[in-house]
């Protein structure tokens, strides 16, 4: 069996995405052979240690093809020649007509390229997330007439038109996804539900061993020493950050907090303004990315892990937060909603707290409680810390995916006793 996978991502590496860099290191440690595809060039000027141990090279596609028009036409010169070259066009155009956008004429450029400069003695293509990384991995699969795979995470699943998932998942011979919640939605559209496995992300617990003191003596009523709030994702509408923001101004004027948030995006402005027309400028501090190392240390120093999570107007919402688990691997109490995947981890009232989306009032009515309770907190937190250490370890889950890609014929080298090592 061939063990060499070429794996289509939409961005890689990209520091808000762990999750995909930890499962191709596990494949990697396991024994498979990676060739990286990116539909885009990194904007992050930071990477995690993990995307250092990663050895898979990247092959990089047009980001637009005006940019490498030549490399476009060469591309298009050798693959018109393959004998699945006309089905994936004659697909495209289908594709096209119900979605004409410079978007869909980009992934067939793109899929040229990639069928074009193949990676030699590739046995397999896997599309990390749904869309436009598997519109790629289908096109390029069809021209060079080879089976393909695909792992749907959240926006992928909930934003995409039905019809566009029902033909992916019927012309790809698997599916993974992360939470129960998103593989009942693509059982539902898939010509054979089995084709659709749960496959949870878990994390690596080696990276996030436990703190060597939990503190959980805080309550809020010394100014010198406030409670320390923490938020840990990117500010988009998905994730609730404006409503922490009104719930936060909501608390009572004798708790003493402060709140620390981690992660860039596209309304960190908008979030800022908020904040500053709240009036909480001075309990606030708004950071940019972090790599994972910086993160984990400011999840050991907070008490308490937050984040609203809401489903957009357009139908977008996680998945499975992996924040949410590295914060409870560390002992910290969460308070989040439920959303999509996120009661499949936190347990109302046993190993966290789930509020109701886009409701400041009962937010803040949580989080006062448990900044005035730290022996609620431990409790709460203790419980989270084992239910994580028990049941999110990221090894099961690569099992699973592994033995997806083994019974495909798709199966491992021995691995070296250095990755056995590491």
């Amino acid at each position: 069996m061939n063990s060499h996978i070429a794996v289509v991502l939409k961005c890689y590496p990209r520091l808000s995405e762990t999750f995909v860099a930890q499962e191709l290191l596990e494949l990697e440690r396991a024994g498979f052979r990676l060739t990286l595809v990116s539909l885009r060039h990194p904007t992050d000027k930071k990477t995690h240690p993990i995307n250092d141990e990663i050895r898979a090279r990247t092959l990089y596609l047009p980001e637009y093809l005006h940019h490498e028009p030549g490399r476009v036409l060469a591309a298009w010169r050798k693959v018109r020649r393959l004998p699945g070259y006309r089905q994936a066009r004659n697909n495209w155009l289908r594709d096209l007509r119900r979605d004409p956008s410079a978007n869909r004429i980009r992934r067939f450029g793109q899929a040229l390229v990639f069928a074009a400069e193949f990676p030699q003695d590739a046995a397999w293509i896997y599309g990390h997330f749904l869309h436009t990384p598997s519109s790629v991995a289908r096109y390029a699969a069809e021209m060079r007439q080879m089976r393909w795979s695909a792992s749907a995470h959240a926006k992928d699943i909930w934003t995409s038109p039905d019809w566009e998932i029902q033909e992916k998942l019927a012309a790809s011979d698997w599916t993974v996804t992360c939470t129960a919640g998103g593989a009942r939605h693509l059982k539902s559209l898939a010509d054979d539900p089995d084709k659709v496995s749960l496959v949870y992300h878990g994390i690596d617990l080696s990276r996030f061993s436990p703190p060597a003191a939990p503190a959980y003596a805080r309550d809020g009523s010394d100014p010198r020493d406030p409670a320390r709030i923490l938020s840990v994702g990117r500010a988009v509408t998905k994730k609730g950050l404006d409503t922490l923001a009104a719930a936060l101004a909501r608390l009572p004027a004798d708790l003493n907090w402060h709140w620390t948030h981690i992660g860039g995006g596209e309304l960190s402005e908008a979030l800022k303004a908020q904040v500053a027309e709240l009036g909480l400028a001075g309990r606030v501090s708004l950071h940019g990315s972090m790599p994972q190392r910086e993160v984990l240390a400011e999840y050991r120093k907070a008490d308490l892990f937050v984040l609203p999570c809401r489903i957009a107007p357009n139908g977008d919402r996680d998945g499975l937060p992996n924040v949410l688990v590295e914060a409870q691997s560390q002992g910290l109490v969460c308070v989040s909603t439920p959303v999509s995947g996120i009661p499949e981890l936190i347990l109302d009232g046993e190993t966290g707290f789930l509020v109701a989306p886009d409701e400041p009032e009962p937010l803040a009515v949580t989080i006062e409680t448990l900044i005035r309770d730290p022996g609620l907190r431990r409790r709460i937190g203790e419980a989270a810390e084992h239910r994580v250490r028990t049941a999110f370890d990221h090894r099961g889950a690569i099992g699973r995916l592994i033995a997806r890609f083994v019974a495909s014929g798709v199966a491992p080298a021995k691995p070296s006793a250095e990755k056995i090592a590491s």
